[in-house]
């Protein structure tokens, strides 16, 4: 049988750290919450409520990367995911969670004046990275992309010294239209794939550099 390794696989960042928590959250947990904040998760309060709800939104053909992230938060979870039709022709596939105080305490750190911004205690692990590369990483020829274009210039210089500080990894701004977002070095990507590698998914095994329907590397020296 198949193993299923959109929640299997990863247990073991659980089992490693047992009894570690972020607040009322699992290691694996937080991680995968701020891997999907720098990408495109999103924490909001509904109407006059107190508290802040998770929401994860991606086009149906990710549904089971969507569906990875539930089972980790199922137990806060009152509907599995579901289908959704977007704007034009766009399905998406998403889930909420309650509103609860343990995303609340995130939404205050990640949130001003409604926007999206990084709080100045961000840490990273290799899979919040892993995560956040899922989201919002891309791939062109040698070096990869974080596509952070939400963010302002001052916050992309801050993730630049976060990677760098945390992983050795080198970035640059890169434009993008009118926009810009960080480019991982060539060197860099090579190590950001052994960094990452572990942890994601076999749909997303494309952004880097490998074919799981040949099993053949699209670059060997990416290979881990």
């Amino acid at each position: 049988m198949k193993p299923d390794y959109t929640f299997t696989v990863f247990v073991w960042y659980d089992v490693m750290y047992k009894g570690n928590t972020v607040g009322s959250l699992s290691l694996a947990q937080n991680a995968i919450l701020i891997g999907s904040l720098l990408g495109d998760g999103t924490l909001r309060r509904q109407g006059t409520r107190t508290n802040a709800l998770f929401e994860v939104n991606h086009s149906v053909q990710y549904r089971d990367y969507v569906d990875w992230k539930w089972k980790y938060f199922s137990e806060y979870v009152l509907t599995a995911p579901k289908s959704r039709a977007g704007r034009g022709v766009r399905i998406a596939y998403r889930f909420t969670t309650r509103s609860l105080p343990i995303f609340t305490s995130y939404f205050q750190r990640f949130y001003k004046n409604g926007k999206k911004n990084l709080p100045l205690d961000l840490t990273l692990d290799p899979l919040a990275l892993a995560v956040w590369f899922m989201d919002d990483g891309a791939r062109s020829r040698s070096s990869s992309y974080l596509n952070t274009q939400q963010f302002t210039i001052e916050e992309q210089e801050f993730l630049q010294k976060l990677l760098w500080q945390t992983f050795s990894l080198k970035s640059s701004l890169n434009r993008d239209k009118s926009y810009w977002r960080l480019r991982i070095s060539t060197e860099s990507t090579k190590q950001m794939v052994s960094i990452i590698g572990p942890y994601i998914l076999p749909l997303f095994q494309y952004k880097l550099g490998y074919d799981p329907v040949t099993t053949d590397s699209k670059d060997e020296s990416l290979l881990f």
